[in-house]
């Protein structure tokens, strides 16, 4: 199986910037897509970014594109989401996840593996 922890979250005025990382162990080589979702208060998970295994291939939902960057470092089994210009409306709280299949997918209901989430906070 696979264990997917988050860190890095924390309390940024807006304009900031946070990384994010995602550290993963177990049978990591089966983790073909990675990506994070987001949740805020009161609303549905939603997707942020994902990327490939040889961290060719990136997609980001618009709501964040331009000001988050997506990379995956394969030898130290970690993700990260380095995230800039933050606005209030990111806050929420970030999920790793990691699903097997070689097929883009932005459901949340389409991956596997899950953190256990770090919250991000931007005050305006």
């Amino acid at each position: 199986q696979v264990q997917l922890v988050e860190s890095g979250g924390g309390l940024v005025q807006a304009g900031g910037s946070l990384r994010l990382s995602c550290a993963a162990s177990g049978r990591t080589f089966s983790l073909y897509y990675m990506g994070w979702f987001r949740q805020a208060p009161g609303k549905e998970r939603e997707f942020v970014s994902t990327i490939t295994w040889s961290g060719g291939d990136t997609y980001y939902a618009e709501s964040v594109k331009g000001r988050f960057t997506i990379s995956r470092d394969n030898a130290k089994n970690t993700m990260y989401l380095q995230m800039t210009s933050l606005k209030p409306e990111d806050t929420a709280v970030y999920y790793c996840v990691g699903r097997k299949s070689y097929v883009l997918s932005s459901s949340s209901n389409d991956y596997t593996y899950w953190g256990q989430g770090t919250q991000v906070t931007v005050s305006s």
